[in-house]
């Protein structure tokens, strides 16, 4: 596969990998959309995770199945998806907590151009493919579905951890 890499600190490029291999619960997915993030620049320029080397970038997708293990239920090749920017281990025992961001560790929960390879990608992996992919219907546009994957669940959860509810206005 060809992506887009942070290939240092400081520096980015293409680069050629091999398609990653799919667990028993996992998905391969070829991307009709992504989105750039802050987090990108800041994981490239600010050395904001420590440094990374040939890493893909990106964690912000929506796409088409490709290949999905024996034990995956609800997704099949050919699919459209919604890929969150977060994808736990949904049986790490923080998520099980509600901590699904930490799962696997602190900020483990995003995996994608963190702990792993990312989506600017001719092809990306999705772990627990049941538990972190979102069928995506034909009628909705994967460039406009790709804000649904990090930017708006970033502000709601946000909210939420203020303790700021629906109908609440604050300044």
């Amino acid at each position: 596969m060809k992506g887009f890499a942070m290939l240092g600190p400081n520096k980015t490029g293409f680069i050629e990998k091999e398609d990653p291999k799919v667990g028993s619960r996992d998905a391969l997915v070829r991307p009709l959309a992504v989105a750039p993030c802050t987090s990108d620049i800041h994981t490239v320029f600010e050395d904001a995770l420590g440094p990374r080397e040939n890493m893909i970038l990106g964690h912000e997708a929506c796409g088409v199945v490709v290949e999905v293990g024996e034990d995956v239920k609800d997704f099949k090749p050919g699919d459209r998806v919604l890929v969150p920017a977060i994808t736990p281990n949904w049986s790490d025992v923080y998520s099980q907590a509600g901590y699904a961001t930490d799962s696997d560790g602190m900020l483990g929960g995003w995996k994608f151009s963190n702990i792993k390879d990312g989506v600017f990608a001719t092809r990306f992996h999705v772990n627990d493919a049941d538990g972190n992919l979102a069928h995506l219907p034909d009628e909705i546009d994967p460039a406009e579905a790709c804000m649904l994957s990090d930017m708006i669940p970033t502000g709601l959860h946000a909210s939420e951890m203020a303790g700021v509810t629906f109908g609440v206005a604050v300044a």
